[in-house]
């Protein structure tokens, strides 16, 4: 939806990211790995966003930061309509792409009905940062997240192990963010 709304899907990759991490600074090829986009395309609609003022920069040492510009008329507008358009889940896959996550998935009753006023999030990573960005997820969505976090060494441990509950989880009906199970 929003590439078609944006013309450009490396545009759409760029201001979800942004936009979801509003308070985060990212130079050209730390966005460009983490939304598998080629550095140069990135740079030319990063040089767009910022000639339309949604995007600002600024320069340390010899890199170039970008963020959102949270001062422009257009940023109420346009985050709850990147928002709408990715849901809960996309607007997760954006946030726990900067935050080292090694994987993660929602599971539980949320997967069959996305209309409950709660979900269950399953991630596996060794940073434990991750509470602050959900719970602005939680605000602008209405919705409650229940965190469940395990190391890396944990989850390789019960997984390697054949831990009953890990084995339980992993095998319900989920809805895989990032990763590999």
């Amino acid at each position: 939806m929003l590439e078609k709304l944006f013309t450009s899907g490396i545009r759409a990759d760029i201001m979800s990211l942004l936009f979801n991490n509003p308070e985060e600074k990212f130079y050209v090829r730390e966005i460009a790995r983490l939304i598998n986009k080629n550095p140069s395309g990135v740079k030319r609609e990063l040089d767009k966003l910022q000639n339309m003022d949604i995007v600002s920069s600024e320069k340390e040492g010899n890199l170039k930061y970008f963020k959102v510009n949270a001062h422009s008329p257009l940023f109420p507008e346009l985050k709850g309509l990147i928002a709408k358009s990715l849901g809960v889940p996309g607007a997760l896959k954006s946030v726990l792409k900067t935050s080292q996550v090694k994987s993660a998935f929602i599971h539980g009753p949320y997967v069959e009905n996305t209309n409950l006023p709660s979900l269950d999030l399953f991630v596996v990573s060794d940073s434990n940062h991750i509470r602050k960005p959900l719970d602005d997820i939680e605000k602008r969505f209405g919705k409650a997240i229940n965190l469940t976090l395990m190391s890396l060494v944990d989850y390789k441990s019960k997984k390697k192990s054949v831990d009953r509950d890990l084995k339980k989880l992993l095998a319900a009906k989920k809805i895989l963010l990032m990763g590999r199970l």
